[in-house]
């Protein structure tokens, strides 16, 4: 039996890098803070705490493709920063499809919030973080592997 291992997921962004992680057990996945993006560098700080403080096994990337799955703006972007990510930490890093990850995420997280579950309104931040959620979650299902 393999052992249960923490997992990183990240939706890359050209201001915020959204960060979520959860592990192979619960294979649930929940929002951590995004980090910033300043002058197109990541926050490499703040990804670094989250390393460090989760001790994640693998590291998940949003691979950002178009709806009829043609590649999209922000794809060779993402894939460097898997790369860095990779160099950075020396962990396997994975791309999952994160087509609607963001909609997805809008959309649970305006749902709580008419429900009264979430009280705080809702952040660009928070939708990024949410979205790693919702790619995290794809991995855990299996979906849009080897991107």
């Amino acid at each position: 039996m393999t052992r249960p291992q923490t997992v990183l997921a990240f939706d890359f962004g050209l201001k915020r890098i959204g960060i979520a992680c959860g592990d192979t057990l619960t294979r649930h996945a929940a929002p951590r803070a995004a980090a910033a993006v300043h002058r197109g560098t990541p926050d490499w700080q703040a990804i670094a705490r989250e390393v460090r403080a989760l001790a994640p096994g693998v590291l998940v990337v949003g691979a950002p493709y178009n709806a009829d799955g043609s590649e999209g703006t922000l794809l060779a972007a993402a894939r460097r920063f898997a790369a860095e990510l990779e160099r950075r930490f020396a962990l396997p890093v994975q791309l999952i499809d994160e087509r609607y990850s963001s909609l997805e995420a809008s959309e649970s997280l305006k749902q709580r919030r008419a429900s009264g579950e979430r009280r705080r309104r809702i952040r660009a931040a928070d939708i990024d973080s949410a979205a790693a959620a919702v790619i995290l979650g794809r991995w855990f299902a299996g979906e849009g592997q080897g991107t």
